[in-house]
C-alpha cells in the first residue's frame, strides 16, 4: 500500500519516480548561517559557488524558518514535529544533559524507516544523551540517536565549544583508552588540566566571554572535562570527518533509498576551519569557515553525481538559527566584518525575536522535480516530518507531529503558498500570520551586549508589516489596535491547543 501511494503522488507531482527508485532525502543543517550569509541571498563580500549552485538548479525560499533563535529547541522541533516550547527542559542544553527526545519517541527519523529508508544522523547532536543519570563515557552511551530513529550515527554530542570534545560513533566514543576514562562536570572543575581561566597563556584563540574552562587543542571550553586525551578532537579536522562519514554512509546506500541528516558545525563557535581555509575570506575565521561549509556541500553533490544518484536525490540546506558575530571568543568576525550584513536586510539575529534570529536560508533541490525559482512561501522546520511523511505516503500517527503542516506542494514548488501562519520563539513567542508578524510583550534587555544582537524585547506589544518592513523599524502596534488584540488571543488559543494540525 505504500508503494502504491508512492507511485500515485509522484505521478500526481507530473514525475515518474517508481517505487524501488524513491528518492534519497539529505537534509544539510548548517549552524548559524543567516539569512545574508550566502551570495545566493544577497552577500557580496564572501562567495559561495556551490551553495549557490544548489539554489539554481532549485527553489530558493525567502520565508523560511527555523522554530526557534538557538539551536537545540530547532533541532527539538525539526525531528518532532512539535513546538519546542510544549516542553520543558529543551532550551540550549549543556554537553551532559540527558536526551530530551524519549526512547521510542515517532520522529522524522523513525518515520523514514518506515517508510524503508536507511537513516544517518552526522554531524551536530545538541539534543542530549542518557536517561538521566550521570553519563559513563567510557561505555556504551545510551539512549542516543539510534534510539530515536538513526540506523547509524556519527556526531559530537552538544557544540563545539562544549565539553566533552570526542566523535561519538552509534553508542561509542571513538579513540576512548579504559586507562585514561573521560570525566565530564559543568559546575566544578574535574582533573588538574590547564582552563582558560588559569592559563590564558596557552589559548590560541582567546575567549571575549565565557568559554574559560578546560583548554582541548588551545582553545578554552564551556565545561570541564579530564581523561579521554586520545579521543579528543582538533576543530581543523571536524569538517573532513563529518564529510567523510557522510560520504561514506551514502556510498554503502547506494542501492537503496537513503535519508541522511548532516548537521554542520562551521560557523558556529569556536571558528577554526581547517588550515587551507584559514585567511581565505578576508573577513575572519568566521568568514572562513563559511568557504568551508560551502566546499563541504561541493564535495558532497560531486559524489552524489558520482554515484549516479543526483537526480533522485531531494538535497535541502537551511540554518538552525540566524546569526551572530561575536559568540564567546575572540576571532576576528567583528573586526573583519568588512561591511558583511550575516542578517542581510533582517533585524536580530541569533537569540532574538526579530526576523534575524529564525528566518534563515532554505534552498530544496530534486532534479526535474524541483522548478528552479524562488519562493516566498511561508515554510517552518516543524513542517519536515508531516511533508516527508506525504511524501512517503504515510499516515501520520495520532501521537505523531502534533504540530506539524504537510508543505510538500510549496517545498517542490507546486504551489505558490505555504503556511498561512507561524509561531516563532527568540525568547518570547511572536505569531506571523500573512504579511503580519506579533511579538508578545516581555521584559529583559533590549540589546544583548556581549553579543550585540537585539533582543526583541518590550514590555509593549509589537506588530511589524513584513511585506512593507521585513527590518521590522516600524513597530505599527498603536495604530492597529484590534489586529493586535486577535494575535494575541489567536497565539494563545494556539498555545493552549494540544496540536496545531
Amino acid at each position: 500500500m505504500k508503494r502504491l501511494l508512492f507511485m500515485l503522488l509522484c505521478g500526481c507531482m507530473g514525475g515518474s519516480v517508481s517505487a524501488q527508485q524513491r528518492p534519497n532525502v539529505i537534509i544539510i543543517y548548517a549552524d548559524d548561517v543567516g539569512y545574508g550569509d550566502l551570495s545566493c541571498y544577497g552577500a557580496t563580500k564572501v562567495k559561495t559557488p556551490h551553495i549557490d549552485a544548489l539554489a539554481k538548479n532549485g527553489i530558493r525560499f525567502t520565508n523560511g524558518h527555523t522554530t526557534s533563535a538557538t539551536c537545540t529547541p530547532s533541532r527539538f522541533a525539526m525531528l518532532t514535529g512539535r513546538y519546542p516550547w510544549r516542553k520543558t527542559g529543551t532550551g540550549v542544553l549543556p554537553g551532559n544533559a540527558a536526551m530530551i527526545i524519549p526512547p521510542g519517541s515517532p520522529t522524522l527519523a523513525s518515520m523514514m524507516q518506515q517508510a524503508g529508508y536507511q537513516t544517518a544522523l552526522v554531524g551536530k547532536w545538541h539534543l542530549g544523551l542518557g536517561d538521566g543519570s550521570p553519563i559513563n563515557w567510557n561505555t556504551d552511551i545510551r539512549p542516543g540517536p539510534n534510539d530515536v530513529g538513526f540506523n547509524y550515527a556519527f556526531f559530537f554530542p552538544a557544540t563545539a565549544d562544549r565539553v566533552p570534545t570526542v566523535f561519538v560513533e552509534n553508542q561509542r566514543i571513538i579513540g576512548a583508552d579504559p586507562n585514561d576514562p573521560i570525566e565530564v562536570n559543568y559546575r566544578e572543575k574535574v582533573g588538574n588540566e590547564p582552563t582558560g581561566k588559569e592559563n590564558p597563556e596557552l589559548l590560541k584563540m582567546p575567549a571575549s566571554h565565557g568559554h574559560n574552562n578546560t583548554i582541548v587543542n588551545g582553545i578554552g571550553r564551556i565545561g570541564w572535562m579530564k581523561g579521554g586525551t586520545r579521543a579528543r578532537w582538533t576543530d581543523e579536522e571536524i569538517a573532513y570527518a563529518f564529510t567523510d562519514k557522510a560520504i561514506e554512509f551514502m556510498e554503502a546506500n547506494r542501492q537503496k533509498p537513503f535519508f541522511l541528516c548532516f548537521n554542520l558545525s562551521d560557523i558556529h563557535v569556536p571558528r577554526m576551519p581547517a588550515t587551507a581555509f584559514k585567511g581565505k575570506s578576508g573577513l575572519g575565521y568566521r568568514g572562513d569557515a563559511i568557504l568551508q561549509m560551502d566546499w563541504t556541500v561541493g564535495r558532497l553533490m560531486d559524489k552524489l553525481r558520482q554515484l549516479g544518484l543526483e537526480k533522485n536525490t531531494i538535497v535541502m540546506f537551511s540554518s538552525d538559527n540566524g546569526p551572530v558575530l561575536d559568540d564567546g571568543y575572540v576571532d576576528d568576525a567583528v573586526t573583519q566584518q568588512n561591511g558583511h550584513l550575516p542578517a542581510g536586510p533582517l533585524r536580530g539575529g541569533k537569540y532574538s525575536a526579530f526576523e534575524g534570529g529564525t528566518r534563515v536560508p532554505w534552498i530544496v533541490s530534486w532534479p526535474g522535480m524541483v522548478k528552479s525559482g524562488t519562493s516566498d512561501a511561508l515554510i517552518s522546520q516543524v513542517d519536515l516530518y508531516a511533508t516527508f511523511a506525504k511524501l512517503t505516503g504515510q499516515k501520520l500517527p495520532a501521537d505523531a507531529a502534533p504540530d506539524s503542516h504537510d508543505m510538500l506542494p510549496a517545498m517542490l514548488g507546486k504551489k505558490a503558498q505555504g503556511r498561512s501562519w507561524v509561531i516563532l520563539q527568540g525568547g518570547s513567542l511572536s505569531l506571523v500570520q500573512g504579511d503580519w508578524k506579533y511579538i508578545t510583550p516581555s521584559k529583559g534587555v533590549k540589546l544583548m551586549k556581549e553579543v550585540n544582537i537585539e533582543s526583541g524585547n518590550d514590555e509593549a506589544p509589537q506588530l511589524y508589516n513584513l511585506r512593507s518592513d521585513i527590518g521590522e523599524q516600524q513597530n505599527v502596534a498603536a495604530q492597529h489596535p484590534e489586529k493586535v488584540k486577535a494575535m494575541a488571543a489567536e497565539l494563545e488559543r494556539l498555545k493552549e491547543a494540544k496540536q496545531t494540525r
